[in-house]
């Protein structure tokens, strides 16, 4: 191994678990630690000190510091962010409230509406305004600017949103209204939805605005605090943050836009599965990452993970769109659901076991833990289930009390139900379970894909003690658990490329393109986010992508069309028809010849190149593997406790295959094998299970 490869710290802040990947040349060092929710960067020092004391090293040697966190995620969905204003155009007060008018279930008379972020006492609006091709049509009131600044500052507002009446094509208000917020109140973090989202759509630019400005002086504050530890103990690089569209920012960048972060650690995760998914030339594939707190579910398609424009964040009602906050931001599409390893289980009024979204986290964490919790939960159940090793729990690091995992289940689910504390931990177990499969049926559903036919990647400290199950109720026959699996999220930053995307919205009618202009804003587009991209990038090569969002006239969504890479010309307009209508047909089976088609935004991608992909081969014929003992465990799909054989997943070879009922054990996980499934290790060391009945 050469003196000179490159030392990569990677760190994931979980709801429960904090997760530390150090790459060492050849070798990664991993480390699993209860997040500190009062000083999240204390159990990332801590974490990395771990690691690179295995590895014999300090701070000062790592060359590159790569970080994803779901901070902002939760500060929105425990509503923990800053007290925050909104300063909007007259007559547009309320329409983060208003938001599109729609109801996500038209029948429920007792709808709950997502609460906006801000309160409607703190919206306030001033004159001015812009018509829909950024002409001024009203001159920005400078005067009632300034008051309802000074207003701000007597309340003591800690962030405000300004989002002005189309700005995206003419921020010139915008920008003035922050210059003069930044004179009366210094201390304001200010966020101008013509920066955050520059896109038509009010309500979802507002939204994102408000968004950003929640989270900004919390995620701000934390990635100061996390830099001057780093520094304190040695550390000279640069740190560079994960973005939820599965690309690496500067702190710089990420501290202007934390609603980027807001998916970061599940993006990484995404782009491991895309990997393990290209190395192993495998098409289709379900990505399942369940960590302490949430469970991500996510489709790829050829290696590409789905990504979309907006995500909803804080959704009232689990599986329906629209009963969330809408953020407009590039991101890895998934969904995501409460259902960890600390997700606690109830006995609702009509007596069924409920489980989640609402998670112990790490303090008090999992009755188990003793650390103080009495509530049962996934963790719990999986204990008493036999899944777990009370020994070996996260590295033995973390002590395991079973006797307090049977107690809270007997407490909460066992004693109100009648139920033996076994058959308890069963109905927990199974109902996450299933609660994940249909978010994933749900998933798939709405992407028109057959879920039965793919491959299910798992990873996170508790996937792959689900996966086996959930693909016996997903009708799966083959499931891949890596290598590093308990801390997968965090190995997919070290594999995510340098990267900045942005969408501005301006209209044109296909048939009357202004090449002129639109050379002119995808140059400034390139420019922008060249330079976003290159803070994080270094010295390695850049490339452009850029397109443009297109659909009939009078239609409500577009579809994106890759543009040519050279300028612009006028008679393109035949060529990037033809194009849309390829597109159209792919997605809904034919177009509509002749139709008027607008263009409503153009979108500019700067990356740096992915290496190489290698190929993994499959093995078989590789030598028995010794088991380390055995373990009642209960096998859902038996219906009964089995007696299944240990194994430690550090001793196995590639080509060595095993028969289920079996449990591999390594550091930050344990994958079950139920009785279903049969296991081989790969040439690249990950664990493929395959149905015995599907050989």
């Amino acid at each position: 191994m050469s003196s000179r490869s490159p030392i990569r710290l990677a760190a994931d802040i979980g709801g429960t678990f904090t997760d530390i990947v150090l790459e060492h040349g050849d070798r990664l060092l991993t480390a699993k630690v209860l997040t500190t929710p009062r000083a999240p960067e204390m159990a990332v020092i801590d974490g990395t000190r771990v690691v690179l004391d295995d590895a014999g090293l300090a701070f000062a040697d790592i060359s590159v510091f790569l970080h994803g966190t779901t901070l902002a995620t939760n500060a929105v969905i425990e509503r923990k962010g800053a007290r925050t204003a909104l300063i909007a155009t007259d007559g547009f007060r309320d329409v983060i409230e208003i938001a599109d008018e729609s109801r996500y279930d038209q029948y429920d008379v007792f709808i709950e509406k997502p609460k906006p972020l801000v309160p409607r006492e703190l919206r306030f609006t001033v004159p001015e305004r812009m018509d829909v091709e950024g002409k001024v049509r009203l001159q920005l009131d400078e005067d009632a600017v300034r008051s309802v600044a000074r207003r701000l500052k007597d309340i003591s507002i800690e962030a405000v949103a300004i989002a002005f009446l189309h700005s995206y094509v003419n921020p010139a208000h915008e920008i003035r209204a922050g210059e003069i917020v930044r004179e009366e109140c210094p201390g304001i973090a200010v966020t101008l939805s013509s920066e955050a989202c520059p896109e038509a759509r009010e309500y979802e630019r507002t939204s994102t605005a408000v968004a950003n400005a929640y989270v900004q002086p919390l995620i701000a504050g934390y990635l100061e605090r996390l830099a001057k530890s780093f520094t304190a103990a040695g550390y000279r690089n640069e740190i560079h943050l994960m973005t939820s569209g599965g690309s690496l920012a500067s702190l710089e960048t990420a501290r202007r836009f934390p609603v980027r972060l807001v998916e970061s650690g599940p993006a990484g995760g995404a782009i491991l599965a895309a990997d393990i998914a290209m190395e192993r030339g495998e098409k289709r594939i379900l990505s399942f990452d369940m960590g302490g707190t949430t469970a991500k579910i996510c489709l790829i398609e050829d290696g590409t993970p789905l990504k979309a424009r907006t995500f909803e964040v804080d959704r009232a009602s689990r599986f329906l769109k629209g009963s969330g906050l809408p953020l407009r931001i590039p991101v890895i599409e998934m969904v995501e659901i409460g259902a960890g390893g600390g997700s606690i289980a109830r006995v609702d009024a009509l007596k069924r076991v409920q489980v989640g979204p609402d998670s112990a986290g790490s303090e008090p964490g999992p009755a188990s833990y003793g650390l103080g919790g009495t509530q049962p939960t996934v963790t719990d159940a999986d204990v008493v289930l036999g899944k777990i090793d009370p020994a070996r729990f996260a590295g033995g690091k973390i002590p395991i009390h079973a006797d307090k995992a049977a107690a809270a289940l007997d407490s909460d689910i066992g004693g109100p139900l009648g139920m033996s504390t076994l058959t308890a931990a069963y109905g927990v177990a199974e109902i996450v379970d299933e609660n994940m499969a249909n978010a994933a049926r749900v998933h798939a559903v709405e992407r028109g894909v057959a879920i039965a036919e793919r491959t299910l990647i798992a990873f996170g400290g508790a996937a792959p003690l689900h996966a086996a199950r959930l693909a016996e109720k997903l009708g799966i026959d083959r499931v891949i658990v890596p290598l590093g699996a308990g801390v997968g999220s965090a190995i997919g930053f070290l594999k995510a490329p340098a990267a900045y995307e942005l969408v501005r919205s301006r209209y044109m009618l296909l048939d009357s393109l202004d090449a002129a202009a639109t050379n002119a804003l995808l140059g400034e587009m390139a420019d922008e986010a060249t330079g976003r991209a290159r803070s994080a990038a270094g010295d390695r090569p850049l490339s452009t992508t850029r397109g443009a969002f297109m659909r009939y006239a009078g239609q409500g969504h577009e579809i994106h069309v890759v543009l040519p890479d050279r300028t612009i010309q006028s008679d393109d307009a035949a060529a990037l028809r033809t194009t849309f209508e390829a597109e159209y047909r792919r997605l809904f089976e034919r177009h509509i010849p002749n139709a008027a088609i607008e263009i409503m935004s153009w979108s500019v991608a700067v990356s740096t190149a992915l290496p190489a992909q290698r190929r993994i081969p499959s093995a078989t014929g590789g030598p028995a593997a010794p088991p380390s003992g055995t373990r009642l465990v209960y096998d859902a799909g038996l219906g009964a406790e089995v007696e299944a054989l240990v194994y430690e997943r550090d001793v196995l070879k590639a080509g060595t295959g095993i028969a289920g009922p079996a449990i591999v054990i390594e550091e930050g996980t344990s994958t079950l094998v139920s009785s279903s499934f049969e296991l081989n290790v790969d040439g690249g060391g990950a664990l493929v299970l395959t149905r015995k009945e599907a050989k």
